[in-house]
């Protein structure tokens, strides 16, 4: 392992129980948990619920959301239960519910992303903002000293500029709720010049002159940075790079979903980290949790979502 990092790995999760630690100050949020009808999608709100992240507003067909609970042991009394007729039915209440300010984040249960997501972005009676909507993996790796900000790996599939000033920007925002004041931004690419054939080194110019002409703030961005010199001030040194954000990254903005999905995955399945996930832009957070995501990594998502919708709050006008 590299001398940087320590002569160990730090132990996994020591990050995400950070956050946890940082959400406890705050009060719990209604959330609303879209077609919780398997145990694994229930029992992740049961267990925010019960470690003071959230009150839980199950939204699905009554009966499935019963036969889940029988088969996880849980006791449905302590929580609201919004009886629609399948997935779709419960996604769109869930936003008409967010809409109404009578939850304050959503979560994802059992149902594909694009089940939920249509009814986000539809337009009208969405959630959508003047920003475009993207997500965030806060990435817990054992051998970074710090949480890793990966996005977008999960909304946007081939976003151009005007979407990656947006991903850049939703971004800082969530550092900033995390009371990172100046979070470092990497626009990553697989080369640090600025090569036309290479259109992702084109953009990650185009975006920090944007930050430099103030149409992204909050945050230090430098681009296109390979993604060791992002994260590794040696391999930055090596290569005779000098850049505020080499080696000190907070957040990589990755070139499309594709890259973002692997890096993410190639993280969690090969460097032990535990990644909770973030969908920003929204008039509320929204968590999209996957069926292989460990406990901590639910709770942590959850977190996230707490800490934001505070934050959002004492920043409105």
């Amino acid at each position: 392992m590299s001398e940087e990092y320590g002569a160990a790995a730090r132990a996994a999760g020591k990050r995400h129980h950070a956050l946890l630690a940082a959400a406890d100050r705050f009060d719990p949020i209604r959330m609303a948990v879209v077609h919780p009808v398997d145990s694994d999608s229930l029992c992740g709100a049961v267990e925010a619920q019960q470690a003071g992240l959230i009150r839980a507003v199950l939204i699905g067909p009554k009966e499935k959301i019963r036969a889940a609970a029988s088969q996880g042991g849980i006791a449905l009394s302590d929580f609201e239960v919004v009886n629609v007729e399948h997935s779709d039915a419960a996604a769109e209440k869930a936003v008409a519910m967010a809409r109404a300010a009578r939850v304050d984040a959503i979560m994802k249960g059992a149902l594909h992303t694009d089940e939920l997501m249509q009814p986000v972005v539809a337009k009208g009676s969405g959630l959508r903002t003047d920003r475009r909507l993207s997500h965030v993996f806060a990435l817990d790796v054992p051998t970074y000293r710090k949480h890793l900000f990966v996005t977008d790996a999960a909304i946007n599939i081939m976003p151009d500029l005007e979407v990656k000033r947006d991903i850049t920007q939703n971004a800082i925002g969530l550092a900033h709720a995390l009371k990172i004041d100046s979070p470092k931004v990497a626009v990553l690419g697989p080369v640090e010049v600025v090569t036309p054939k290479i259109p992702s080194t084109v953009d990650a110019a185009a975006l920090c002159k944007m930050a430099d002409r103030g149409q992204i703030s909050g945050g230090i961005v430098d681009g296109p940075l390979a993604f060791d010199n992002a994260i590794s001030a040696k391999a930055a040194r090596t290569k005779n790079i000098r850049s505020p954000v080499a080696g000190e990254a907070d957040i990589l903005v990755v070139p499309d979903l594709n890259a973002g999905n692997m890096l993410a995955k190639q993280m969690e399945y090969l460097a032990g980290a535990l990644a909770a996930g973030i969908v920003l832009g929204g008039r509320v957070p929204i968590a999209l949790t996957s069926r292989a995501d460990s406990p901590l990594t639910r709770l942590a998502s959850c977190a996230l979502a707490k800490i934001l919708a505070h934050h959002g709050r004492r920043t409105e006008p």
